[in-house]
């Protein structure tokens, strides 16, 4: 049976200066097989400090480069924002967007989260589009209400020709940086009911190619099990990712993931 594609990224969040940057990736390099399994995508996401040095030192390696995240605008008036073309600039393949740290710390709503994904489509950027629910949403049953909602509400607009340059991260708020990830089970129904949605939204074809990564306290004891649901395409890994060995653990569970 031929392996199921799966993509692994790991958001540095604000972690790592330059040479810290420069230092991990020669560590990870040395950690990688030297023939890569070919169905699985390695991505990393440093501060937009190091996206400059990180991009010239995985020249040669088989990791695409993502920013954590962009303004929708080409240019303009935007003090300490950055632009896609920007992006481009240095190489970038990804974005992240809309992920929960930057909807609860700098009020993101849903109209930009579409803003940004429509413009990174716009210029050649794959848009990782974060959505989940908080542990209140959750316990009150309103976890597929509000996945839905912000799917429709970041995807408006957006054409079902450009639907397989869209990534979707399931991120529960609550299992971010807690250490509590959502069990297998919750992830698995998290991920069926985004697809279906999107199979709504776009079409059969449309859903069944989608990638959807879970995101939330993955970690090299975990990630196997979650990969093991057939919803589940990869990981958007946080903390458990700033340390090469670490990621490199993950990468190779994900590499015999069938």
């Amino acid at each position: 049976m031929t392996p199921r594609h799966r993509l692994i990224v790991g958001n540095w969040k604000m972690h790592k200066t330059i040479p810290e940057a420069r230092d991990f990736v020669k560590q990870l390099a040395g950690l990688l097989p030297k023939s890569p399994p070919a169905h699985v995508t390695i991505v990393i996401a440093p501060p937009f400090t190091a996206l400059a040095a990180v991009s010239t030192a995985i020249k040669s390696l088989p990791i695409g480069l993502s920013a954590q995240d962009m303004h929708w605008e080409d240019l303009g008036a935007f003090t300490g924002e950055v632009s896609p073309l920007m992006l481009k600039d240095l190489s970038c393949r990804y974005v992240i967007v809309g992920h929960s740290e930057r909807r609860r710390d700098s009020g993101e709503t849903d109209v930009m989260v579409n803003k940004k994904t429509a413009a990174a489509l716009r210029h050649g950027l794959r848009p990782i589009l974060c959505i989940g629910e908080t542990w209140d949403q959750r316990t009150s049953s309103q976890t597929e209400q509000v996945l839905s909602a912000q799917l429709t509400a970041a995807l408006a607009g957006i054409e079902k020709d450009q639907a397989g340059a869209v990534v979707i991260a399931y991120e529960p708020v609550w299992a971010i940086g807690s250490g509590h990830p959502a069990t297998a089970q919750q992830a698995h129904d998290a991920h069926r009911h985004i697809r279906a949605k999107v199979t709504a939204l776009w079409g059969q074809d449309a859903g069944d190619r989608l990638m959807i990564l879970y995101g939330g306290s993955v970690t090299p004891d975990n990630i196997g099990e979650l990969l093991a649901s057939r919803e589940i395409n990869g990981a958007l890994v946080g903390g458990a990712c700033l340390d090469p060995l670490q990621f490199a653990k993950m990468l190779s569970i994900a590499g015999s993931a069938t």
